[in-house]
């Protein structure tokens, strides 16, 4: 017979196999669009353990599936995410959007992202036309990257360069009157740490990133920043969360508190119009609840006098 001692640490290794079979069966398990045998997400040209500057460009490889818009029903297709200092999400529901989640949704292959410097990990993971892991799950390794101040790469000085010298040459012209503005919420709102941001727009079109077309462009949501450059690319990073799929409402995740919020529209190439169009920036606080928390109740003290 075996000792209580013994039989104890059986019983502890046979659970904690149970754990490592749950987590396993969870990643493999995703959402209800298939997969095919082989299909693979990597990155291109970041390897794990590598040094880059502040802002650079990821390249997003796709090996047996195509690539395709958020929204699009089409077999054997995703459009890529990209996960920052951050672990896998919930495999059978839509990948949050975030400071930690970047959606790439008008199906690009690639992408400028800004990171403080320090040391900061990066995965890949492909979401189908809700913004839901496949099944079985498209998702890369993840990989660590040291983040030193510098100058941009290549691509992305070239990017910034869009302008030109006057900040105005190649920029789209916006039409007398257009306005972007926020139909939910309203500046001081109370909202929960997931409220679904509505984004209204007057006098032009929206358009998916990448889609040329005259008076139109796609949202951009700032959080907590000012408005960026408007001769260059809008960054794509924690503060700047892009919607090129031509979305006009969102589902954010906020940290509980006070945050400043702003649209900022843009053509295909991420490029704010001119004039530029944007909101006036309002401010909300985030609860667990959406509401304000109830007022602390004043003590009420009572006094006893003695008298001798």
């Amino acid at each position: 017979m075996l000792s209580r001692a013994a039989t104890a640490f059986a019983v502890s290794c046979l659970v904690v196999a149970g754990l490592f079979t749950t987590v396993a069966q969870a990643q493999k398990s995703g959402g209800p669009t298939p997969s095919p045998a082989g299909s693979a997400v990597y990155f291109i040209d970041l390897k794990d353990g590598q040094t880059v500057p502040g802002k650079f460009t990821v390249h997003f490889g796709l090996r047996g599936m195509g690539v395709a818009p958020a929204g699009s029903d089409k077999e054997n297709s995703g459009h890529h995410h990209l996960l920052i200092d951050t672990d896998p999400p919930p495999m059978d529901q839509p990948i949050p959007n975030d400071f930690n989640h970047l959606h790439y949704g008008a199906g690009q292959t690639e992408a400028e992202v800004t990171l403080a410097p320090g040391d900061h990990t990066l995965q890949l993971l492909l979401g189908d036309k809700n913004h839901i892991p496949n099944s079985p799950p498209l998702m890369s390794e993840r990989i660590r990257v040291h983040v030193v101040e510098g100058t941009a790469a290549p691509a992305a000085a070239a990017s910034a360069g869009h302008g030109g010298h006057d900040g105005h040459a190649g920029r789209h012209p916006s039409p007398p009157g257009a306005k972007v503005y926020f139909v939910y919420p309203t500046d001081g709102a109370y909202v929960t740490l997931n409220p679904v941001i509505r984004f209204g727009l007057n006098g032009m079109g929206v358009a998916p990133a990448g889609f040329e077309k005259v008076n139109t462009g796609h949202h951009h949501l700032l959080i907590d920043t000012d408005l960026p450059p408007f001769d260059q690319p809008i960054p794509n990073d924690f503060n700047h969360l892009h919607f090129g799929a031509g979305q006009t409402e969102a589902k954010v995740t906020l940290t509980p508190g006070r945050h400043k919020l702003q649209l900022l529209l843009a053509d295909e190439n991420h490029v704010p119009h001119d004039p530029p169009i944007y909101s006036a920036p309002i401010e909300v606080t985030a609860t667990v609840t959406g509401k304000k928390p109830p007022a602390k109740k004043k003590r009420k003290y009572r006094w006893r006098y003695r008298y001798e």
